[in-house]
């Protein structure tokens, strides 16, 4: 779009305008904008209309339907359909001018809401911001009816399918599905036949990937029902874009999407188990998945526990949560992981993300499953082709919303007809995602040359029950907002529609007004996020009163905010735990490898009990190796030692190795974190390594590294800072944030206690630099010259850093905190001390005098004894907490709300 478009506004409407600007849809394209197929030069072969017969699995599949005749709207004419010109008459306040910086603004709330997508799922790689495209997908009411329709339809289908074969497979028998298609998949789950589901229902949530031809009539091209994603994307997508286009939302009469959601939960919460209310729980891979923000964001949405597998366990058929209070009964699961992982017992045993004992429970009546373990069979692209068939024998009807043509090549008969269609088709695996068969990426006959297609067409003849063939439909294409280097401009781009059918009871379903539009890439045929497609909001309109339930609930009650207030699981409970100790760890790090660089870079000369300490330090902490010579021999060598390992992140205790440690333990708990404290930590991460690195490369090009070190050591130690301020000042004071608190300070006894003692013992204290090096560590050299002035004495150490309870850096400090956040999260009232709490010494009973005493020898007995206690315990009490709050092996496990 160029300057003149927005000059012109004054002269034309906004409709007008875009009808004259937005360039039509490719040749053979249905376009969204205008409600018409743009002609194709040559035409081609296209599905057959809607309700024209598909084939049966009882009998030969037909050759390809002829296509319809082309719309014959012409390409060139301006007028948009009603709905999108209403839209763009009510953009707002600033009209087309206006769409530069709503596009910012949402590019900057996506970023700021920390709405990523995980293409490769890499745990070391840099998470995407999800992709929204500007404009939504507008839905009349009249083509919303024909999908909300078939997709009811289909849905039932599919839930009476998965109940025939996992009771009497009287389809199996009577020949309506193949065998090898349902016994032969390995997604079909042999513990699940003869279980009888909750409500009789097998599936809860079920999606259908549906796509426009240039009839103007929609197909299904694909289903999802084992986790199909989407649900919280689409609320996200559905909150960014009504807010950018408020007018337009209103005028256009746009159904709203909360009460088919609490619907959803309703019906849930009826079919569960016993249990009132009962508690349910959606169940995510984990912070690695690709779709986890959509876990951690639907879960708070829905008001449910968000648990991986580690967070539950089977006792006696009944699955419970382990939380810091002990057990608690889990009756429903919203399961977000694929069925083969959910049960390492009787499923994959090298599962690591699911229950063992899951399926028991599931047989017993004990849980409720959305949706029901082995479901995937369903997801085959083969399985399109019978659908037509088993609907008239299951339920006696005739879908109404028609599938793309689908050859199973299996089958001797569908394959013949396929093979001479490769050209004009795409070709999928039949059983995708399995090590155990072929698997392969779509791929389209269109695109491939010749010689390409008789490869596919030996590989299809060789292994036909591997190969699915399917018409090939020209996507629709809607119009998107395509920034460029000067204002931006309206491109079309190929859509593919997901719709949602959710059960609101047993047998029970409604369709989700609404839906996750997905965009192809500019010259993309195929939509698919994984390959870099956007998605858009999907804008279904009505023409009755437009239902504004909504979520909130304005009467709440104690009760009520009792029950909504999560608990804290044990593996949320752990990462709270080594978030603090990684977080204080890595400022330990930081602030030694600043305090040995400084003195190793000073003009005066370093004492050897200061170098010894530092090294030993150095050595303990995994700056350096053991092997590195100590800095009385070699201190260059030393400096170039620690500099050289602080940014690596896979050596143990550097600097590195910490920020991604704290990065790690942040994202398994990203939904408790703010998105300021989130972007802190992988910014201080991000940072650090990538200074270091830079610094590596000045180092090998005969630069000085030891200013840029220390450069990147100040950094890294206001990135902490920050860090801390989040974890002090913004973090609800519950269990979890206990917890964390405990790590840091567990953390800071054993290092501080652990560097006096070494400080005393090789008598680096006894020495003017060491004395100032250990208050150094100790980050308390203001105060200290503020209170003592020129005392350099073993008395005025002690008082500030081993007994002063002012002092955060203080052991009686550090130790009096812990004793008192160890019996609060035990529930022990204020004041009171728990049995745990004993094992950190009391600081009430340390006198100045008594670890000032002197031996024979000139050395502090009783000091350097406190010391390798706190040291001790603190190592003790860590131990304690795991085994009370995180394992729950302790004999005071206890189940909670049987």
């Amino acid at each position: 779009m160029n300057d003149s478009l927005f000059g012109a506004q004054s002269l034309e409407s906004p409709a007008a305008l875009a009808s004259a600007l937005a360039p039509p849809a490719a040749p053979g394209h249905f376009d969204e904008l205008r409600g018409a197929a743009t002609p194709a030069a040559v035409p081609r072969q296209q599905p057959a209309p809607a309700g024209a017969p598909l084939h049966d699995a009882a009998l030969p599949p037909p050759a390809a339907p002829e296509s319809p005749a082309p719309a014959t709207t012409p390409a060139a004419a301006p007028e948009l359909t009603p709905p999108w010109a209403r839209f763009f008459e009510h953009l707002g306040s600033g009209g087309f001018a206006d769409l530069p910086r709503r596009a910012l603004n949402l590019e900057r709330q996506i970023r700021d809401n920390g709405v990523t997508y995980n293409v490769y799922a890499d745990a070391d790689g840099p998470q995407r911001p999800w992709s929204l495209d500007l404009f939504p997908l507008i839905i009349s009411p009249e083509s919303w009816t024909q999908i909300e329709a078939g997709v009811l339809q289909r849905v039932r289908v599919l839930d009476r399918v998965m109940a025939d074969v996992y009771g009497p497979q009287q389809l199996l028998a009577e020949g309506l599905l193949p065998a090898a298609l349902v016994r032969g998949h390995p997604g079909y789950l042999r513990p699940m036949h003869g279980v009888k589901p909750p409500g009789d229902t097998w599936l809860h949530i079920a999606a259908f990937d549906l796509a426009r031809g240039p009839d103007g009539n929609w197909w299904v091209v694909s289903q999802r029902t084992q986790a199909p994603s989407g649900l919280g994307y689409l609320l996200e997508n559905r909150l960014a874009i009504s807010r950018q286009f408020p007018q337009a939302f209103e005028e256009l009469q746009v159904q709203r999407l909360a009460a088919t959601y609490s619907a959803m939960m309703e019906g849930l919460q009826g079919m569960c188990p016993a249990g009132s209310p009962p508690h349910i729980a959606l169940l995510t891979p984990g912070p690695y998945n690709e779709t986890y923000f959509e876990h951690a964001y639907l879960a708070r949405y829905l008001g449910i526990t968000l648990v991986e597998g580690n967070d539950l366990t089977v006792r006696d058929q009944r699955v419970y949560l382990k939380t810091l209070q002990g057990l608690r009964p889990v009756h429903g699961l919203i399961k977000r992981l694929d069925d083969q992982y959910l049960d390492p017992l009787e499923l994959r045993p090298d599962s690591t993300l699911g229950v063992p004992g899951l399926l028991q429970a599931i047989r017993a009546g004990n849980l409720l499953v959305a949706n029901m373990p082995g479901s995937a069979f369903l997801e085959s692209p083969a399985l399109l082709g019978f659908l037509p068939a088993l609907a008239r024998r299951l339920i006696g009807e005739k879908l109404q919303l028609p599938a793309l043509p689908t050859w199973w090549c299996g089958e001797r008969a569908a394959l013949e007809s396929a093979l001479p269609q490769l050209g004009d088709c795409a070709i999928k695996a039949t059983y995708p995602g399995y090590d155990s068969h072929t698997s392969f990426e779509a791929v389209l006959g269109s695109r491939m040359s010749r010689r390409e297609l008789d490869e596919w067409a030996g590989r299809i003849v060789r292994q036909g029950d591997e190969h699915t063939v399917q018409s090939y439909l020209p996507l629709s294409q809607m119009p998107t907002w395509a920034p460029n280097f000067g204002r931006g401009h309206i491109a079309p781009r190929a859509v593919m529609l997901r719709v949602f059918a959710v059960s609101d009871g047993a047998r029970s379903w409604r369709v989700l007004p609404g839906g996750l539009a997905r965009l192809a890439g500019a010259d993309a045929q195929i939509a698919s996020m994984q390959r870099g497609g956007s998605s858009a909001d999907v804008w279904v309109q009505t023409r009755g009163e437009v239902d504004r339930t909504t979520r909130l609930q304005p009467h709440a009650t104690p009760a009520s905010l009792a029950r909504h207030r999560a608990p804290v699981t044990s593996r949320a409970a752990e990462n709270m735990f080594w978030l603090g100790r990684y977080t204080e760890r890595a400022e330990n790090a930081v602030r030694l490898a600043r305090l040995v660089l400084d003195r190793l870079g000073g003009e005066e000369p370093s004492s050897r009990p200061l170098l010894e300490w530092l090294h030993g330090l150095s050595t303990r902490n995994t700056l350096i190796a053991p092997e590195v010579p100590i800095g009385t021999k070699a201190r260059r060598v030393f400096e170039r030692a620690l500099i050289a390992d602080l940014g690596n992140a896979e050596t143990g205790g550097s600097v590195g190795y910490n920020l991604r440690c704290v990065r790690q333990a942040a994202a398994a708990v990203r939904e408790r974190l703010s998105q300021d404290h989130w972007n802190q930590i992988v910014r201080a991460e991000e940072e650090f390594l990538r200074r270091t690195a830079e610094q590596d490369d000045d180092e090998r090009e005969g630069g000085f590294a030891a200013g840029a070190a220390l450069h990147s050591l100040e950094a890294a130690s206001a990135a902490l800072s920050a860090m801390t301020g989040a974890q002090t000042d913004r973090m609800t004071r519950d269990d979890a944030w206990r917890l964390l608190s405990i790590g840091r300070h567990i953390e800071r006894l054993a290092f501080l206690s652990s560097a006096l003692a070494a400080g005393f013992k090789g008598g680096a204290v006894h020495e003017v630099n060491g004395f100032e090096a250990v208050v150094a560590l100790f980050d308390s050299t203001i105060t200290f010259h503020a209170r003592y002035q020129q005392r350099r004495d073993v008395a005025t150490l002690v008082d500030l850093l081993v007994l002063d309870g002012d002092n955060p850096r203080s052991l009686a400090w550090v130790t009096q905190t812990l004793r008192g956040r160890i019996a609060r999260l035990a529930g022990s009232a204020p004041g009171k001390l728990t049995a745990l709490s004993y094992e950190l010494p009391d600081p009430a009973m340390w006198t100045l005098e008594n670890l000032c005493e002197v031996d024979a020898d000139g050395k502090y007995p009783a000091l350097v004894q406190l010391f390798e206690y706190c040291e001790a315990a603190a190592y003790h009490v860590s131990d304690a907490i795991g085994i009370r709050y995180f394992t729950l092996t302790s004999e005071s496990v206890r189940s909670v709300g049987v």
